[in-house]
């Protein structure tokens, strides 16, 4: 739906479900970045627009056609971000994104109410993607076997 030759991926992880939604044969149709849902930023107090990731429509197990507005999204910027000892500038960074996209989602899901679409968070688990440290580019085990050897 939409336009086809205007696929945004701004992520791999975006990429791995955009080769899901061609490769499933319930998916009818699905765009990427199509339309803007207004909300107000908590952070700044000022409207934003929010592009979500996709829109699919596709045929459940019963044949009947749905719809499903999709967020693709690193499981740790669903939660609350956990404070440690210090309030650190990273603490900081993650708090105001977590509440953002709160925002962003609770506009999303009012649009979905009212247009009869599921909006869906899709996390690393849902996409069968490993997560892995950001220091080496290295699977958490290997980093930890690393540390060992190093020391």
């Amino acid at each position: 739906m939409g336009n086809p030759n205007n696929i945004i991926c701004r992520s791999s992880w975006e990429r791995v479900f955009c080769n899901w939604c061609d490769t499933r044969e319930n998916v009818l149709r699905w765009a990427s970045e199509e339309f803007s849902i207004k909300y107000i930023s908590p952070v700044d107090g000022k409207p934003h627009r929010y592009y979500p990731d996709f829109i699919v429509e596709y045929r459940d197990s019963s044949g009947k056609v749905k719809k499903q507005l999709i967020e693709i999204k690193p499981k740790k910027q669903t939660k609350p971000p956990v404070p440690g000892k210090r309030v650190t500038k990273s603490f900081l960074y993650e708090a105001n994104t977590y509440k953002v996209n709160m925002a962003k989602w609770a506009a999303a899901q009012e649009f979905c109410a009212d247009n009869r679409i599921e909006f869906k968070i899709i996390t690393e688990d849902e996409l069968g993607i490993k997560q892995y440290e950001r220091t080496r580019g290295l699977p958490k085990k290997r980093q930890q076997k690393n540390r060992r050897t190093n020391r």
